[in-house]
């Protein structure tokens, strides 16, 4: 069973993107730029995040602009 509280869940590169105000396409830029780290699931490569890198990612300072 899932935890409750959602820790431990993976996100996808739309919810990260509403979750950081930028396009979904901005998500996938950053990490082939490796400023964000996801895994690559299935065999279309789906890109999920984990929260921790999601913070790590905030906590990290300033990010470019959308774009």
């Amino acid at each position: 069973m899932d935890n409750p509280n959602g820790a431990g869940m993976l996100m996808t590169t739309s919810q990260v993107a509403h979750l950081l105000h930028v396009h979904p396409n901005t998500v996938r830029k950053w990490v082939s730029e490796g400023l964000l780290s996801a895994y690559r699931l299935g065999p279309r490569g789906d890109r999920r995040f984990t929260h921790e890198e999601i913070d790590r990612f905030l906590r990290a300072g300033p990010r470019p602009r959308d774009g």
